[in-house]
């Protein structure tokens, strides 16, 4: 039996991109794959898209061509698409105030607060106060009112800290005040992006996908959780209730409102941060398209500039009080940047929990995505991802100008 039969290996890589094919099966042989996925377009060609192992360990049933998975914050990279699509038609700038859209918004210190704060991470508004479960995120006028009402823990524009949750609720209710039609972000994405490309992915999951799509999550072991020693202070502060990470992810259950023990993961319920629901193949079409051009959905060149041109730090710079480490964030994206290293200057894309990511590299046209349902400990350049990117640069001739070691996943 070869080995692409044992680990249930599918899909194909173009000639040329061996080297990604040979990465994802060395991620089940030496990198403890379970399931997962890579798609790879390059200047608008689908040049690599594999799948294989296992979508569910308890029953052993294999990842299928049409599976999905939870990909956590690899959402936030989504969200961002469709906030940039409503940029692009004139529905708001960037470097306007937030209240300018959102009247109620302008209350607690946060009244020139700018949309390029509040997605780049530089609002203070990282840890949300009062109780946020799935009742009130089902209510979106009633969130609304809640989310008008934080308090910054700075004042913007100061800090950079990483907003896990609240993010994508910030964003959710701006469109809903932007969208001449005031729909839902998942629902905007869902008919102005998902369904123009016909990609499957989903802000909002709908009640009609079974259960038989979805990969179910295997989470780390708690000892794992301190592998490798280089996170430690971020591992430390998540066990602290008074840390800025702690408050932003644990505080509320937003870390637990995706799941469903029933149907794998909720359903009709929209946490645009890290909610998102489907296939590598889906998000390296929709960054393919912002990668060459936007044509097929009307993105303005002023918008894509917006998107490819470099952060822009606060005042106090890069470092992150919630992560612990410096990144750059810019309009609901990562940056290449030394603490996060991907790809070309130009590039945008979005990390999730448990190693998955998705990115456009515009200067070399390409679209990418690896989503994978084993959980690994590491924040950020997952051994698994690290590998597959490598070998897709050095595909098209290129040395990853932001390399990184791969080293084996614990």
């Amino acid at each position: 039996m070869s080995l692409e039969s044992q680990f249930h290996i599918d899909g194909y890589a173009k000639k040329g991109f061996e080297a990604v094919q040979k990465a994802f099966l060395e991620n089940f042989t030496q990198r403890n794959e379970l399931g997962a996925a890579c798609t790879i377009y390059v200047h608008g060609e689908k040049v690599v898209d594999l799948w294989g192992g296992i979508r569910n360990k308890a029953t052993g049933e294999p990842w299928e061509e049409d599976t999905m998975v939870l990909v956590h914050s690899t959402t936030k990279g989504l969200s961002g698409l469709a906030i940039a699509l409503a940029a692009s038609r004139g529905w708001l700038d960037y470097e306007e105030r937030v209240c300018a859209y959102w009247p109620e918004f302008a209350q607690q210190g946060k009244e020139k607060t700018t949309v390029r704060q509040l997605l780049s991470h530089q609002a203070g508004l990282f840890a949300l106060e009062g109780q946020v479960d799935r009742d009130l995120v089902s209510d979106l006028d009633r969130l609304a009112i809640v989310l008008a009402a934080q308090k910054p823990a700075w004042e913007p524009g100061a800090r950079q800290a990483y907003h896990a949750i609240s993010l994508g609720f910030f964003e959710g209710e701006l469109l809903r005040r932007v969208d001449p039609r005031h729909r839902s972000l998942g629902q905007f994405f869902q008919q102005e992006i998902a369904s123009p490309l016909g990609i499957d992915f989903y802000i909002r999951l709908p009640e009609e996908i079974p259960n038989s799509r979805l990969a179910t999550i295997q989470r780390f072991k708690l000892v794992e959780a301190f592998f490798p020693l280089r996170s430690l202070p971020v591992k430390f502060a998540m066990m602290d209730r008074r840390s800025n990470i702690y408050r932003a992810m644990f505080i509320n259950p937003g870390l637990s409102l995706p799941f469903d023990r029933e149907k794998i993961y909720s359903r009709n319920l929209e946490v645009p941060s890290q909610g998102g629901v489907g296939s590598a193949r889906a998000i390296a079409h929709a960054y393919s398209v912002f990668a060459t051009g936007g044509h097929e959905l009307g993105i303005r060149q002023g918008t894509l500039q917006a998107l490819m041109a470099p952060a822009v730090p606060p005042a106090h710079g890069f470092y992150d009080e919630c992560l612990k480490r410096e990144w750059q964030l810019s309009l609901g994206f990562a940056k290449p940047c030394p603490g996060y290293v991907f790809g070309h200057p130009a590039a945008f894309g979005t990390p999730g929990a448990g190693g998955s990511f998705g990115l456009a590299d515009p200067q070399s046209g390409i679209g990418y995505a690896y989503v994978m349902n084993r959980m690994s400990t590491e924040q950020g350049g997952d051994a698994r991802e690290v590998a597959l990117r490598r070998a897709m640069y050095q595909s098209i001739g290129e040395a990853d100008p932001y390399s990184m070691p791969v080293a084996i996943s614990r």
